[in-house]
């Protein structure tokens, strides 16, 4: 059997293992990057557009968003999105994921860079097609869907509910996405479902971040950056948290002779 996500050598860097969802270690890292930087952009447009069209009241059909459209848009975008790129770059689209990976040696050192650049430039160019789109006022008015603590959350209460809510996403992630056994049909539901509830955790204290690039990314085309520590330390405890869990305690024993 072929070293996985689950090997230690996958974190020493190796080229030749397999990550989430199967994805080789080996592909070229300009399309890993571009599978990054698309499953990104992607993801949190879908994500702030709900956000920005439910602050300005713009109905679809009928009433505006209500409370759901949030976690719902969110969720199926990441099922759809895995999905698809799950086999060409793992689809980690979270900053929490890769180093979370990566601080518990399972995902290459030498592959964070591109992934954390791609990610984050897949969210920037999501935030500056939001404003494209729904003009001023998205940036005005809705700050473009960036993420901010509610009134009365204090920074270290948003940073522990933004480290909560990413410890549920990633230890879906990776109990789903590093089994073998689990069809990828079965694991895009369960990771999507995972974000759906993570946001509504934190959705009503932090506006639910649980991804640096997604609560970042529109907070610099904004231009606040109130309290954007919590959403990047925050996330990226949680991250790596639920693998060192996962890893530890949880991860389903080898039989006994099974080759690494």
């Amino acid at each position: 059997m072929g070293t996985d996500v689950r090997s230690p050598g996958a974190g020493r860097g190796a080229s030749d293992g397999c990550g989430l969802h199967g994805h080789p270690f080996g592909v070229h890292p300009v399309r890993t990057a571009a599978a990054e930087a698309i499953g990104t952009f992607f993801l949190v447009l879908v994500i702030v557009c709900t956000a920005v069209a439910a602050t300005l009241d713009r109905a679809i059909a009928g009433a505006p968003y209500g409370s759901l459209a949030v976690p719902l848009a969110g969720g199926l975008t990441l099922m759809a999105v895995v999905a698809a790129l799950g086999p060409v770059s793992g689809a980690h689209l979270n900053p929490a994921v890769t180093l979370g990976l990566a601080l518990n040696r399972r995902f290459p050192w030498n592959r964070v860079p591109g992934y954390l650049a791609a990610q984050f430039a897949g969210a920037i160019g999501a935030a500056l097609t939001v404003w494209a789109l729904y003009g001023d006022r998205a940036r005005a008015t809705a700050s473009l869907g960036a993420t901010y603590p509610a009134v009365r959350v204090g920074a270290w209460q948003g940073f522990a509910t933004e480290a909560i809510a990413t410890f549920l996403l990633v230890a879906v992630v990776v109990a789903v996405a590093a089994d073998a056994r689990m069809p990828p049909g079965a694991a895009a539901v369960a990771i999507g479902s995972a974000l759906a509830a993570a946001i509504a955790i934190s959705g009503p204290l932090t506006g639910a971040g649980i991804n640096p690039a997604r609560a970042i990314g529109p907070m610099i085309v904004a231009g606040r950056f109130t309290g954007w520590w919590a959403y990047l330390a925050g996330p990226v405890l949680g991250g790596a948290a639920a693998v060192a869990v996962y890893e530890h305690l949880l991860r389903p024993a080898r039989p006994t002779g099974a080759a690494s």
